[in-house]
């Protein structure tokens, strides 16, 4: 990301409707999935941004996160998360088999070898341990934050699906989300193209204020959560994916 952008970054994770919703998606899953109550578990959320999601998933055990930006991870720990590290390079600073969740929240569209970084998430999830992925939707659907978050791609879910599936991961729920805002984002894309590499671009996170609509969108998008943990939708602005690491402990 831009480095401009990451102390506005470090408030909208708190309050902007996107991340505000996509959270409960994800907690929704992840309760249904290992149980809403702490145990003894390792967490790892590659990628954790300026830390607010890697609070939440100490509900699920001890939580570290890692970032390749220095700055984001300076805002971690500026919160009191002290588990975080810098890590700029695709391998993880893991030894095999030490996580029994990680996520992968809007992080491997940053990475030009996304099958490489989805092999390292495997090789340090220890065996029936789970992978919790998104990504963006839709090449098409191309736009100014996918500029300035420095996105290499955006997936169908097949896409997705391929990658997992060549780490040798099990798909547990393959599902696209936020679909209750499809129609006017995707208008917008249509009716407003984009054209990839454009100047002087203005976030999305920037379009919404915090006030009554921001609340409206939080809870429109945060609706698909009962839906998301149970079945699947058939488009969406995102994809997530569950998979789990099949085998064990020789």
């Amino acid at each position: 990301m831009d480095e401009q952008f990451y102390p506005r970054y470090n408030d909208h994770e708190d309050r902007h409707w996107w991340f505000i919703g996509r959270r409960k998606i994800f907690l929704r899953l992840l309760d249904r999935e290992l149980g809403s109550e702490r145990r003894d578990r390792r967490v790892l959320d590659v990628g954790c941004g300026t830390g607010t999601m890697l609070g939440y998933l100490e509900r699920y055990g001890q939580a570290e996160g890692i970032d390749a930006d220095e700055q984001a991870v300076s805002f971690c720990r500026a919160r009191g998360l002290d588990r975080v590290q810098h890590v700029d390079n695709g391998s993880l600073p893991f030894p095999d088999e030490t996580f029994d969740l990680v996520t992968a929240l809007d992080v491997i569209e940053h990475i030009d070898d996304d099958a490489g970084v989805v092999r390292e998430l495997h090789r340090v999830l220890r065996p029936d341990g789970r992978l919790l992925v998104s990504v963006p939707a839709y090449p098409w659907m191309w736009g100014p934050q996918d500029d300035i978050s420095h996105h290499k791609r955006r997936y169908v879910a097949k896409e997705l699906r391929q990658v997992l599936e060549d780490a040798d991961l099990a798909l547990q729920r393959l599902t696209y989300f936020n679909t209750v805002l499809f129609p006017p984002i995707a208008a917008i894309r249509v009716l407003r193209p984009y054209k990839r590499g454009s100047q002087d671009v203005q976030s999305d996170f920037e379009l919404t204020k915090p006030g009554k609509v921001n609340a409206l969108l939080a809870r429109l998008f945060a609706m698909e959560a009962p839906v998301v943990s149970r079945a699947r939708l058939p488009f969406g602005v995102s994809i997530l994916a569950l998979a789990r690491r099949n085998g064990s402990r020789a």
